[in-house]
């Protein structure tokens, strides 16, 4: 069936036409339904979805973390919006050929400790990390000559799943446990390498120099303050998968929502475009105007894949709390980050998430990390943190 569905979903979604993807959505719906009602649950249906990609994640804990995220999301998304200062993105607005993009990714990549004699990268239409085992890790990428970010912080993000690959303990080689602990803590993984290195001043400060140079003279009259702050303009977009630091999460809450309140029969597929399209314009103050900009733009419900949006979001507040954890441990990670020499961070995160596999579940590592269960107050202070510097807002 969802074979059919997928396919069906390339056609609808070419056309804009989710009347032509709801029969089957309806039986996927349906299908997953009567599946929770075997499976069992006790006090959510959803909470039977979820476990299947975040062993032990309930919708009380996400309600509840989800909805302090989005209040200081939304605080934070106002004072960026008043902001005088905006960045100007349009310093972006460079050709980059491919073969510079690759060159500095690949310098990138072996200074995150991606270990090249146990992987390589490649190209490909959707970017993904893919492990036949610890000594063959393969990323793959998409590259844009007017877009460089979507190569580079891609390639970025798919080292982060990859290193977690090369570096569960070869003890678990030949077991069902030689595996990421859970789509959130790969997603976490991917998210600490992309957003809290990559995304962060202190890492471009280090790396900026390199790639001016790569890609002379495209940047030569923008300075490293205006590039990081144009790197991370936030604005309203209606695509999850181009979406912001800052607005991103919003986008995976608008699906979660609509997943719970579909598996709990509260709405229908008949509604669910509608529903969808609101929630968009509450949250992040835009509508779309095609099915193919909105309801139609994922491919995980042609899949039967009900429960995974949440992941994204949760791999995110998994990062920011493994940082604070990090930043108490190892002396010095702001010098670290604006080094050469990432190893450090690399060995830690060894240590505490990669080498266990599936030895541990999600929580379970977050707790022996950290002390605590999810907390997404460090993830809510580390976006006030960065958008203060990136939109200046204690210079007011």
């Amino acid at each position: 069936m969802v074979a059919q569905a997928e396919t069906t979903w390339t056609t609808a979604r070419a056309n804009n036409d989710y009347d032509l993807f709801k029969p089957y959505l309806e039986k996927i719906i349906a299908s997953k339904r009567k599946f929770v009602e075997y499976w069992g649950y006790q006090d959510n249906p959803y909470d039977t979805l979820l476990d299947q990609y975040e062993p032990g994640m309930t919708v009380a804990v996400l309600d509840d973390v989800f909805a302090k995220l989005r209040e200081a999301i939304l605080m934070l998304r106002e004072k960026v919006e008043a902001a005088s200062y905006q960045p100007d993105g349009t310093l972006l607005h460079k050709n980059v050929s491919k073969a510079k993009q690759k060159e500095f990714s690949e310098r990138i990549l072996t200074k995150m400790g991606f270990d090249f004699e146990a992987g390589r990268l490649d190209d490909t239409v959707h970017p993904f990390a893919t492990g036949l085992n610890i000594g063959d890790v393969r990323i793959t990428t998409r590259y844009d000559e007017a877009n460089f970010k979507m190569a580079v912080f891609g390639i970025i993000h798919e080292g982060g799943h990859a290193i977690y690959e090369q570096n569960i303990s070869p003890k678990l080689v030949g077991t069902p446990l030689a595996n990421g602990a859970s789509m959130g803590i790969h997603e976490s993984q991917s998210l600490f390498y992309e957003i809290i290195l990559g995304s962060s001043f202190e890492f471009w400060q280090s790396n900026y120099k390199d790639f001016q140079e790569i890609t002379a003279p495209a940047f030569d009259d923008v300075s490293v303050e205006e590039f990081y702050r144009a790197v991370n303009l936030s604005e309203s977009s209606l695509i999850r998968i181009e979406a912001d630091t800052l607005t991103y999460p919003l986008h995976i809450m608008i699906r979660y929502e609509l997943e719970k309140a579909i598996m709990n029969g509260e709405i229908g597929v008949d509604e669910l475009r509608d529903v969808w399209n609101d929630k968009y314009e509450a949250y992040l103050g835009v509508r779309p105007e095609t099915d193919a900009d909105g309801i139609l733009q994922d491919i995980h419900w042609s899949g039967g894949d009900f429960g995974y949006f949440p992941s994204y979001a949760l791999g995110y507040m998994y990062a920011a709390q493994l940082f604070e954890a990090l930043s108490k441990a190892v002396p010095n990670v702001s010098e670290i980050l604006a080094s050469d020499d990432y190893s450090p961070i690399r060995e830690w995160l060894t240590e505490h998430v990669h080498q266990y596999g599936m030895l541990k579940k999600p929580l379970e590592i977050l707790k022996d990390t950290t002390g605590e269960g999810l907390n997404p107050d460090y993830l809510i202070q580390l976006l006030n943190d960065r958008y203060d510097f990136i939109y200046k807002l204690n210079e007011a």
